[in-house]
């Protein structure tokens, strides 16, 4: 790699990691302004099981049920031909459950309302928190993990890559008001995940080249680290894009919020594993001699 490539391949680093800090900014104000749009795992809601006619598809029954209700219904598929789980806000106080059977009736005459739960929104509030504790400690234990792993500053990156992510993620649902359901809370924790290979592959070969090379500049060793990993990089990127791009296409109206997370992650997450991972160590001073090893002197007497 000439001095040229090197300097070019540094400045896009550089200006990729600026980028990044600008849309965690902008990600941080809208949810903050915007705020999440919550779905009925955290606000509550009413849950019923139907069974209908097995030629009746969730085309016919999702635009229905939202016009005669007025408001986003969940219709996820019950595990059986014909069975359908609905899930609609809580009615107003002092309004009644609206009526299932009427509501389907221009659709079907032989409906049957096999259960019906309400979830209060305490339990959604009690999730929230819990979900927000799971993310909480999840970060805490990736963090020991990191610095028991790496020298602390390429530590520091790869978790600040993690924090990008999450934030990138959430500041695109709030900025669009996707709904956020468990289901999105579950893609955030794979992309967690997801992120942080990426970056401790690339932490790793950082980590080699600073032992093997360590007279060289540590710019050069993040764009060699970069250069060793980016096809493994880019061919795990691609077919799992690939996967969640027909989970995408073909999942439905249930798995769009999680296939949606998941999509974006995967994108910032690589984006992130390849400027932020490697920059914000090499502005802490990262170099050769933090895994260089410390020889000791015995300092027993004779005597012992």
């Amino acid at each position: 790699m000439n001095k040229n490539n090197r300097n070019k391949y540094s400045t896009l680093r550089y200006i990729s990691s600026a980028m990044s800090v600008v849309f965690m900014l902008i990600a941080i104000a809208f949810i903050s302004i915007n705020g999440l749009n919550w779905g009925l795992d955290f606000t509550g809601g009413v849950i019923t099981e139907v069974q209908l006619d097995p030629s009746i598809t969730m085309s016919e029954i999702s635009p229905l049920l939202q016009s005669v209700l007025n408001q986003n219904v969940s219709v996820i598929e019950g595990g059986e031909l014909g069975r359908w789980i609905l899930r609609y806000a809580e009615p107003a106080a002092g309004m009644s459950i609206p009526d299932i059977t009427q509501v389907l009736a221009p659709l079907a005459t032989n409906i049957q309302v096999l259960n019906t739960s309400i979830v209060g929104s305490q339990i959604g509030q009690e999730l929230a928190e819990q979900g927000g504790l799971a993310l909480l400690v999840s970060m805490l234990c990736i963090m020991a993990y990191l610095s028991y792993r790496f020298e602390w500053r390429l530590a520091s990156g790869a978790l600040f890559a993690l924090i990008h992510d999450v934030l990138f993620v959430l500041g695109v649902f709030a900025a669009l008001q996707l709904e956020f359901n468990l289901t999105v809370f579950a893609a955030i924790l794979a992309i967690i995940g997801y992120s942080l290979n990426d970056s401790i592959i690339i932490g790793d070969r950082i980590r080699e080249l600073l032992i093997l090379k360590p007279t060289l500049a540590i710019a050069d060793v993040n764009n060699e680290a970069i250069a060793a990993t980016f096809s493994r990089t880019m061919v795990t990127s691609g077919t799992t894009l690939m996967t969640v791009s027909a989970l995408w296409l073909l999942g439905g109206g249930p798995l769009n919020g999680f296939s949606t997370a998941m999509f974006i992650g995967l994108i910032v997450g690589t984006w992130s594993s390849i400027a932020v991972a490697t920059t914000l160590p090499e502005c802490w001073g990262l170099n050769a001699k933090h895994y260089q090893v410390v020889e000791r002197e015995d300092r027993f007497s004779e005597g012992l």
